[in-house]
């Protein structure tokens, strides 16, 4: 199987919501709109917020989370406090090494915000 592009698609109870909570507080891009959703850019992956499939009795979140890699993890937080968006965990570096802060949207996605650290093996040539 070939994979050429991947996205992560949300269903949310309340797309406005969740619409604003991706471009307005956490200010991603916006790399197509169409009648009844908005995907943004999210790095080398795509969010696509879409305004159907999801209803009031839709489960609250996944079990899965969204992965986003900054470049200051710790600036993001005062930009996002600011924002007056909650944060579930402050910045820490975990033991794997990574910088992570931990939130969520709307409708209880987690999101966890990282920053791979100059001397981590993420950004070592290991050709």
């Amino acid at each position: 199987m070939d994979i050429l592009s991947s996205r992560i698609i949300l269903r949310p109870r309340d797309y406005e919501t969740t619409l604003a909570f991706y471009r307005d507080a956490l200010g991603l891009a916006i790399s197509r709109e169409y009648a009844g959703g908005t995907v943004f850019f999210a790095g080398q992956s795509l969010i696509e917020v879409a305004g159907h499939g999801g209803s009031a009795d839709s489960p609250r979140g996944f079990a899965g989370a969204i992965w986003l890699q900054v470049r200051d993890v710790s600036a993001v937080a005062v930009e996002l406090a600011l924002a007056g968006v909650v944060i579930d965990r402050a910045p820490v570096t975990e033991p794997w090494g990574l910088m992570e802060m931990w939130l969520k949207d709307p409708d209880g996605v987690p999101i966890v915000l990282v920053q791979v650290p100059e001397q981590h093996p993420l950004r070592r040539d290991t050709r």
